[in-house]
């Protein structure tokens, strides 16, 4: 008996360890965020921590831009310095924090920068894919 259960917690956590390497979980354990809405143009995806000064002059930006253009952007935001947000610092090749990734429609990036970025250069970005 003892040797089943010890193989279905076995099987259970593999399977979650694949779905978080696979990208198909993310920090607060849902389906991935950049893939989530086909009516969007772009995913902002912030990658940063909230322990980091210059991360968290990013936040109130995030979540202007979340709300003013929530029917064509998706902002995602990872915390790197976390268990569950490290695996994207991989995934997005990232040299330091905060970093910007965007990503049009098709999922693809189409621009990237490093550190703060203000609003209005943002906007600028957004508008390259269409976005109004």
């Amino acid at each position: 008996m003892t040797k089943i259960f010890g193989f279905l917690i076995f099987l259970g956590l593999f399977s979650l360890t694949l779905q978080v390497s696979c990208g198909r979980i993310n920090d607060e354990g849902n389906k991935n965020p950049e893939k989530e809405r086909s009516n969007i143009k772009v995913t902002f995806v912030e990658l940063g921590s909230v322990k980091c000064i210059p991360c968290k002059k990013m936040q109130p930006i995030m979540d202007e831009i979340e709300k003013e253009y929530k029917d064509q952007v998706k902002v995602v935001f990872h915390d790197v310095w976390t268990s569950e947000g490290k695996p994207f610092a991989g995934k997005y090749k990232i040299r330091l924090i905060p970093t910007q990734v965007f990503l049009d429609s098709e999922g693809k990036e189409y621009f990237r920068h490093e550190g703060f970025f203000p609003k209005e250069d943002i906007i600028k970005i957004l508008k390259k894919k269409g976005v109004e």
